[in-house]
């Protein structure tokens, strides 16, 4: 097993655990080491389930922003997450710190979703010119419902754990921060022997009598401004709304893509790199976590 994801059998659990500090950024290496990992405990006849977790600050802070503008390595993130939904045998999610961006979207994939009282969680993608391209358009109204989906999809901004629990984005919360894990794993088994639950099975429901009527409405308010993303997010719910999981899945990779190549999305990633940069020799805060990793 790769020393940045770990697999470790107790009792029926397969405890999958990811250290790539500081923010268990989800590189190359994460995912291979992930696929790897859930390949094994799959394969492990004495593992019932499986809680993913991650050690240091938080569980993801999303994509590595070292491999922007470098050739797409194998395996790619939806592809992982594809995996980890797919798995046979529940696979719960411990949440604490940040889960942004892909990070948020690998835990949206997992049957069920437990957090730390403290625990935040957000898609920025917007803030860089991009929409989720991993699944996030599609995942998360079926989770929380459309019209939550979109707000949180176009304001970028995270959410705190109640409000998390109250839309239904996680299914349980500890009782205290740096939770044991012994209460970790007796609170996952719990959720587990639920049995598989995979969240793109799930229907997606709206307080609005035509959805898609009202996200047209969104669509064409969105249509005087010059920026892509949040034009293309709405695209990809209205896909959610009509069209099959796979192929509205498909289809927001397109529109991913699309946000990538438009020069609009790369004015936002060096204005976003920039202060990085300049203050690269202030010390580190908690809120410097999102500037590690996007996506």
């Amino acid at each position: 097993m790769s020393h940045l994801v770990t697999l470790v059998r107790t009792g029926r659990c397969g405890l999958i655990t990811l250290a790539s500090p500081p923010v268990n950024a989800l590189s190359q290496a994460v995912r291979s080491g992930l696929v790897e990992a859930l390949a094994a405990a799959l394969a492990d006849p004495q593992v019932e389930w499986l809680l993913l977790q991650s050690g240091g600050r938080c569980f993801s802070a999303g994509a590595d922003i070292k491999e922007f503008g470098k050739m797409p390595q194998a395996p790619l993130l939806p592809e992982v997450i594809n995996a980890i939904e797919s798995a046979t045998k529940p696979v719960v999610a411990w949440l604490h710190g940040v889960s942004l961006g892909g990070g948020l979207e690998l835990a949206m994939a997992c049957h069920y979703r437990l957090a730390e009282p403290e625990a935040s969680f957000g898609l920025p993608e917007v803030k860089l010119g991009l929409i989720p391209g991993a699944g996030g358009t599609q995942r998360l109204p079926r989770l929380i419902g459309l019209e939550a989906a979109l707000e949180r999809i176009l304001s970028g901004e995270p959410i705190g754990t109640e409000r998390a629990l109250e839309l239904g984005l996680v299914d349980g919360v500890a009782a205290q921060g740096n939770t044991p894990e012994a209460e970790r794993l007796s609170m996952a088994a719990e959720l587990a022997r639920r049995g598989v639950r995979p969240t793109r099975a799930r229907e997606i429901h709206s307080s609005c009598d035509d959805p898609l009527d009202w996200l047209a409405r969104q669509r064409e308010a969105l249509a005087a401004s010059d920026d892509l993303a949040p034009f293309k997010a709405v695209e990809a719910l209205e896909a959610a709304v009509s069209q099959p999981f796979a192929t509205a899945l498909a289809q927001e990779r397109e529109r991913f893509l699309e946000c990538l190549a438009s020069p609009q999305r790369q004015a936002k990633v060096e204005a976003f790199l920039t202060p990085r940069h300049d203050n690269r020799t202030r010390p580190k805060t908690t809120d410097d976590d999102s500037r590690e990793t996007t996506a």
